[in-house]
């Protein structure tokens, strides 16, 4: 009787151990914080003409 009452019960008991899973979203915003140096060189190409050119106007740029 004391084996079956105990094969009952134990079942009903391991059933309240068993882990609980819950995901929720954050109340508070995500923030990303993104340190980025932007480093950037243009060349250019030009003739010879047009180099003496700059070089004799150098109020052009």
């Amino acid at each position: 009787m004391k084996k079956l009452l105990l094969a009952m019960v134990a079942p009903m008991l391991l059933a309240g151990c068993t882990p609980r899973i819950e995901i929720a979203a954050s109340k508070e915003p995500i923030t990303i914080n993104m340190n980025v140096k932007i480093e950037h060189e243009i060349h250019i190409k030009v003739d010879k003409d047009v180099e003496n050119l700059l070089k004799s106007r150098s109020d052009l740029f």
